[in-house]
């Protein structure tokens, strides 16, 4: 299916759900639930928490689907108060020490993913997991936003509420430590030149 025809189901689902619809909000439901879990379980590392999350961020949804004005996508939009929702119950629950700590296991975000018997991208796919975990929080978020959520830079400064700038910035810094980290996680060595 096409990105547009997404959009624009999401909007009519999203109108449905303001006019009080809920098979309107139960399909955005389903279509954004797991897109939101993937997200939260990348920033705060924790199954039982991020479930709480996505659940208070479409509580949100619903309750302010007649809020949207349509000036950004509603992945941009959904994806922004799970944002929010996710950085408040970090500052209420967690401190940063505790996510980075406790970054979320491969085999965790992996049970988020749809299974695929004998998936010949799995062992690719926890490889990079292992890499993303090893990230600071702000830009593990940031690469989840861009390159599995397919979020624009222009989208995630919008849900992160920052310069689109800093958005680059964040991507450029995870794309360098991954060069880094990545050869190691795979038992390579990294040699590094005497400056």
């Amino acid at each position: 299916m096409k990105t547009t025809d997404l959009e624009s189901m999401s909007r009519a689902w999203l109108e449905a759900a303001a006019a009080g619809d809920r098979s309107g909000f139960e399909r955005l439901y389903r279509h954004f639930q797991p897109q939101l879990l993937r997200f939260v379980l990348r920033g705060c590392g924790r199954s039982h928490l991020a479930e709480e999350v996505v659940n208070d961020a479409l509580w949100v949804v619903w309750r302010s689907a007649g809020n949207f004005r349509g000036d950004s996508r509603v992945s941009t939009w959904v994806h922004g108060i799970a944002y929010r929702c996710m950085l408040r119950a970090l500052r209420d629950r967690v401190t940063s020490e505790e996510i980075n700590a406790s970054a979320l296991s491969a085999a965790e975000l992996a049970a988020t993913e749809p299974s695929v018997e004998e998936d010949p991208d799995r062992e690719l796919r926890d490889w990079v997991g292992c890499g993303l975990a090893s990230l600071p929080i702000m830009q593990r978020l940031t690469v989840e936003l861009a390159y599995y959520q397919g979020e624009t830079c222009e989208d995630i400064a919008r849900i992160m509420e920052c310069s689109t700038g800093t958005v680059k910035a964040r991507l450029m810094h995870a794309r360098l430590k991954l060069r880094t980290v990545l050869p190691v996680l795979g038992g390579e060595r990294v040699v590094r030149e005497a400056s």
